[in-house]
């Protein structure tokens, strides 16, 4: 008994270096997509210089190259959902595990999209040199906040922390890392879209640095997030919501440069919407019992 108490305990030393293959290859595939990511934003800003390196490659440009590193993050941002999703619905979960995921996230959806908004978007070449001076740092704060958040999430989902029942939802607390990561990789990929269609990318990105740092403040906010962990091959759905779930999913094929960021600027959205209505049911619940205490203490008089 001692001994199954044993291996039962997620910080017996054993349990808690298991590597378990599939949940951890799936996380791997998170972070050599980021790593890739990132190779694919310097040989962008490599083609950008028009050195050796665009030299020997004329049939490249840095828009192709940066849209190559968007669809590595957003396939890192599939990976990461997949392996806890694995690794809860196998009971393969374990500490290595949890750390390897917030390293690999890090760098796929921490220093990758920052490296590209900054190589692309805030160390511009011609016009709007004074973001120049401010870029790096706003591109620094995206980094901080998102590993911040990352290591917030390690704190608060430690096995060894008392939660009371009403900490214990599912719901993510401030936005998710991959989540940011999707809507600033998106966004990049909705302005190259405009900028292959002979649109001035320089304008239409002057609202980047702006989305920028409103992911990360909410990286770190306390704004609660949908976590859809609840979602598995036994959850059900009315016929209506399945058939708008397809439409749904169609049209982002369909439509990928533009719905992507539509989509997780939707996520976003839900998440302050939600966070205001709970603000007001609070308000309301506070303001009926001030009013139910001032009534006892009329009556008591």
């Amino acid at each position: 008994m001692p001994d199954l108490e044993q291996r039962d305990n997620p910080y017996n030393v054993t349990q808690a270096s298991r590597i378990y293959f599939l949940p951890n290859l799936m996380t791997a595939g998170n972070l050599f997509c980021g790593f890739v990511a990132v190779i694919k934003c310097i040989q962008a800003r490599l083609m950008t210089d028009a050195g050796e390196y665009a030299a020997a490659h004329v049939g490249l440009t840095a828009l192709e190259l940066y849209t190559q590193a968007v669809w590595c993050i957003l396939l890192a941002v599939v990976f990461d959902s997949l392996d806890g999703r694995l690794a809860r619905l196998g009971g393969r979960t374990s500490l290595f595990g949890a750390e390897f995921d917030s390293l690999a996230d890090v760098v796929s959806f921490g220093v990758a999209p920052a490296l590209m908004v900054f190589f692309l978007i805030l160390a511009p070449r011609g016009e709007y040199q004074w973001f120049r001076e401010l870029g790096w740092f706003i591109a620094f704060i995206y980094l901080l906040c998102g590993a911040v958040r990352l290591a917030r999430f390690n704190v608060i989902t430690n096995p060894l922390l008392h939660r009371a029942e009403a900490e214990s939802n599912k719901d993510f607390v401030g936005l998710p890392i991959p989540a940011a990561a999707g809507t600033v990789a998106s966004l990049v990929l909705l302005l190259i879209a405009l900028a292959e269609r002979e649109r001035d990318l320089r304008q239409w990105s002057l609202g980047l640095p702006f989305l920028l740092m409103l992911v990360s403040f909410l990286m770190v906010s306390t704004i609660r997030y949908p976590s859809f962990k609840e979602l598995n091959w036994e959850t059900k759905a009315r016929l209506r919501n399945f058939v708008l779930a397809l439409v749904g999913i169609c049209l982002v094929i369909a439509l990928q440069k533009i719905a992507f960021f539509f989509l997780f600027l939707g996520y976003i959205a839900y998440g302050l919407f939600a966070h205001y209505q709970r603000g007001v049911r609070h308000a309301q619940m506070r303001a009926l019992r001030r009013k139910v205490v001032k009534m006892r203490e009329e009556k008591s008089e």
